[in-house]
């Protein structure tokens, strides 16, 4: 057992200076990643600081329609909001695919944003992982790569997926992510937030030293928009994705005047397929023009040998979830 320190804060700006007084700090909030991580000596953090006294775990409905979401808004109460589930689908589809209940009682909206992947090699311990030791190398490149590595986004330094169901809703939808750190408050564009591993894997995201996310605000829906998430697998339930894909279309006439769609478990940040966006906007809603997306959104594409199927998951994930938005 590693000895930490233990800091329960009673305001925001207290949790901040105490992450700011010496390396080795972390928020703790749900804990669903951390605690895992601390227990296989993969996270050795030398102080913990406790933000769930700080009131932010309020649901928002603002006059603009957009969404206000605190950062300790459990998965389950996001999900089961009636405002969400009604105007968000996509969302609450895509909340409740994850994990088993009682994660989602536990885990929250800001520590599934800054949740760490599930690469077999970076929770060992031991293995070359570049985000656990940089510099050591990328054992999965060439390694069992299967189930939670990427065909989108990634380097010959790390190809791990990002595992987050919520954060490819969310990238479908828009957001802005809200954060406050020693020298104030600040706001990131939700597609700005997860960086991509390039030669610097272990930088995972654009937070600043210190800085802590307070809030999410989703953008206000569509109008007269459908949305849906589509999670593919290997069993129903409380497994990671091998591909999924959020979808939101606006229809007039069967012809598509907006379109948001977004990837999970086959690239290295939650994917927002902008190319395929564009090739499906001002079309007919029919098969050949969802599966002509889906190989648009494909076409960077890049196997490492096992994952290689990703690819043709990843487009069979976006043309049944368009289609069934369409039915």
């Amino acid at each position: 057992m590693r000895r930490f320190e233990f800091i329960r804060a009673n305001s925001v700006r207290d949790a901040v200076t105490a992450h700011s007084q010496g390396t080795g700090t972390v928020f703790l909030a749900g804990g669903t990643t951390l605690l895992d991580l601390m227990k296989l000596d993969v996270m050795r953090p030398a102080r913990l600081v406790d933000i769930h006294k700080l009131g932010l775990d309020r649901i928002d409905v603002l006059d603009d329609g957009r969404v206000r979401v605190g950062a300790m808004v459990t998965n389950t109460e996001l999900a089961r909001h009636e405002h969400i589930r009604r105007a968000y689908p996509v969302l609450s589809q895509a909340l409740l695919s994850g994990a088993s209940t009682q994660l989602r009682n536990k885990a929250t909206t800001a520590g599934n944003l800054m949740q760490r992947v599930r690469c077999g090699y970076f929770r060992d311990g031991v293995s070359a992982c570049n985000k656990r030791e940089p510099g050591s190398g990328c054992a999965a490149t060439n390694g069992q790569n299967r189930n939670v590595h990427a065909v989108l986004g990634g380097s010959d330094q790390c190809i791990a997926a990002h595992p987050s169901d919520m954060c490819v809703a969310m990238a479908a939808i828009g957001a802005t992510v809200h954060a406050q750190g020693p020298i104030g408050a600040r706001d990131i564009d939700f597609l700005d937030l997860h960086l991509l591993p390039g030669d610097k894997p272990w930088k995972e995201h654009a937070l600043h030293d210190s800085e802590m996310i307070t809030h999410v605000t989703l953008d206000a829906p569509l109008a007269h928009g459908r949305s849906a998430y589509l999670k593919l697998r290997d069993r129903a339930s409380y497994q990671f994705a091998l591909a999924s894909s959020a979808a939101i279309l606006v229809l007039e006439d069967g012809t598509i005047r907006e379109a948001r769609l977004a990837l999970g478990g086959v690239a290295t940040k939650p994917w927002r397929a902008l190319n395929a966006e564009a090739a499906l906007k001002g079309q007919s809603a029919s098969a050949d023009t969802f599966r002509r997306a889906a190989a648009i959104a494909f076409e960077d594409a890049r196997s490492f040998g096992q994952n290689g199927f990703k690819t043709a998951l990843g487009q069979q994930a976006i043309v049944r979830n368009l289609s069934s938005l369409v039915a």
